[in-house]
């Protein structure tokens, strides 16, 4: 499909909808290549026997809902190859799919992603701070979820909002294991009798990270088992656009209240840090044309044991190194490789300043 495709399929999306209906149904009925991600919380298939209890002997409010129970793992690995055909369908070549499961059900969900054609990029374990307890005392207290992540194929090039992360962690790399909470509290959506409106409530955190990490502003988000809403929810908080497919018409209310009464961040705030690779190139050399730096000036290396003086080409001169400034700055350093913006600096009234400021000088400039 063409640019010209795409666009005219994403201005037939019911963008910002709850659709009524079976989630293969209804994205058999949307263009293909029109989706941006999807997020799915499918069925867990949790093959409860009978009821469980509380060592006080009241019962446990587990998941026993007609829509979670399958006759069959044969019957449950059908109805997951069913949803995931159809939802490859609708995602852009570049799209990806976040599916969230227990021990229950994500191993055999992800054999059916691979055997669709789906290309797995990480698993990511959802690690629960305040677990429910294991009642029973015969097994470990489950405390985590497992999500895939994968691309519509391996040559999708999916998004992936490193730096801001990066930053959402504290300047750390984001790992694969998240700490968050289960939803409860004031965020737990309940019905008009006071209880839980969905058994399987997802916390706004949850897709907070996942749609920093993995959407652009705008992009398309598709969750094909929308429960209470918390994908649409968040969407629309950080300036994307959901499409909601929901089956149960209690809980399409529930949703449909819930996402109104959310307002979205305003768009300074939905900024978010942009990958350093995505940012315009710089060459040295125009520090040089435009006289930012002079050629013979000098530059330090930030842990100030080597100087370097800049030529009119834009290259650097040391002692016997010649060449670009990341290749004189590993020839100093007798390192492999080395990052020459953040390794040299300028004075300017006798304070070391790195070059990597100018740089940043020209990019705003290029941006504007």
């Amino acid at each position: 499909m063409n640019k010209t495709d795409q666009q005219a399929a994403a201005q037939a999306l019911p963008l910002n909808q709850i659709l009524s209906g079976d989630c293969v149904e209804v994205m058999n009925s949307l263009p293909a290549d029109s989706v941006d991600i999807i997020f799915a919380d499918p069925p867990y298939n949790l093959q409860l026997k009978g009821d469980l209890h509380r060592p006080d002997n009241s019962k446990v409010d587990a998941v026993d809902d007609a829509w979670d129970q399958f006759s069959s793992f044969a019957a449950y690995d059908k109805f997951s190859r069913a949803w995931l055909k159809a939802a490859r369908r609708i995602l852009k070549p570049n799209g990806a799919i976040w599916v969230i499961g227990s021990y229950h059900n994500i191993f055999r969900v992800g054999v059916a992603l691979q055997d669709a054609g789906f290309w797995i990029l990480n698993d990511v374990i959802w690690r629960k701070s305040n677990p429910m307890p294991n009642f029973r005392g015969k097994r470990f207290t489950n405390a985590h979820e497992t999500m895939i992540w994968a691309g519509k194929s391996d040559t999708s090039k999916y998004t992936f909002n490193y730096e801001a992360l990066k930053e959402l962690n504290e300047g750390i790399q984001m790992r694969s294991d998240w700490v968050l909470p289960i939803c409860n509290g004031g965020e737990r959506i309940k019905n008009e009798a006071g209880e839980k409106a969905h058994p399987t409530q997802k916390p706004e955190s949850l897709l907070h990270r996942v749609l920093i990490a993995s959407t652009k502003q705008g992009d398309v988000v598709l969750d094909p088992f929308f429960g209470s809403g918390t994908t649409g929810a968040v969407a629309k908080k950080l300036g994307r656009n959901f499409i909601g497919i929901e089956r149960e018409a209690k809980y399409r209310k529930v949703a449909e209240k819930r996402i109104n009464d959310v307002r979205k961040y305003d768009s300074d705030s939905l900024k978010i840090t942009a990958a350093k690779r995505s940012e315009p190139r710089v060459p040295f050399g125009n520090l040089v044309e435009r006289g930012m730096l002079r050629p013979g000036e000098e530059l330090y290396s930030l842990n100030g044991r080597h100087r370097a003086k800049v030529r009119a080409d834009g290259t650097l001169v040391a002692h016997d190194a010649r060449g670009s400034i990341h290749q004189v700055g590993a020839a100093l350093e007798g390192a492999p490789s080395c990052n020459g913006w953040t390794y040299w600096s300028y004075k300017r009234d006798g304070k070391k300043v790195p070059i990597d400021m100018l740089r940043q000088q020209i990019r705003a400039e290029m941006q504007a």
